[in-house]
């Protein structure tokens, strides 16, 4: 019988297998690193996670991450007002902004539409986005969801309850794989997407 994990680092390679991205072996190389690493270097990462955990926060605005209220982006006069890109993590807002292809304002539903997992429209931000139209004069809104079922589901559904607002609705070429979200894109990609985007109907 093979040497079994001592409890704690067992315990630990659970933890850090939750993590996206991090196989069970990726887990385990991790943990073992940690528990063999200098004392201050593993403190020093603990406040660190610790540190960005209590001084993070979303947005108020648009969902972003940041440390104040209003986020940068928000706040930022020189970004266009009336053009809104609804993507769905924050994560997808770093990543197209990166690109550097889009100079409006952000939203994050922090989901999409997912029968299947129990997440219906009143469990994302979609009246948040709601108040954001009727309180600004938004020309544009531009749909940068994933380009899976539950993406061109929750874009088909914002396309139709804000159809008649008055903006123009388009959605991101599909420069993208199939099935994938923004968050796998490079920068190039999300740029030619946001470049090619086309108008919903």
């Amino acid at each position: 019988m093979g040497a079994a994990l001592p409890d704690p680092v067992a315990e630990l390679v659970a933890a850090l297998g939750q993590l996206p991205g991090i196989g069970p072996r990726s887990a385990e190389r991790l943990a073992l690193h940690l528990v063999q690493g200098e004392t201050g270097q593993v403190k020093q990462l603990a406040g660190a996670i610790l540190s960005a955990r209590e001084k993070v926060q979303s947005c108020n605005i648009c969902g972003a991450l940041t440390e104040q209220q209003p986020c940068a982006l928000c706040a930022d006069d020189r970004r266009e007002a009336d053009t809104l890109c609804v993507v769905e993590t924050p994560v997808d807002v770093i990543n197209l902004d990166k690109s550097g292809a889009f100079n409006g304002r952000y939203h994050v539903l922090g989901g999409r539409i997912s029968p299947l997992n129990g997440v219906d429209p009143e469990d994302l931000r979609i009246v948040e986005l709601e108040q954001r139209m009727e309180q600004g004069r938004i020309t544009e809104i531009i749909l940068a969801l994933g380009t899976d079922v539950e993406g061109d589901a929750t874009s088909n559904y914002l396309a139709q309850r804000f159809s008649a607002q008055g903006a123009k609705i388009t959605r991101i070429a599909h420069g993208l794989p199939a099935g994938s979200g923004l968050e796998f894109a490079d920068e190039l990609t999300l740029s030619h997407a946001l470049e090619g985007r086309r108008e919903m109907s």
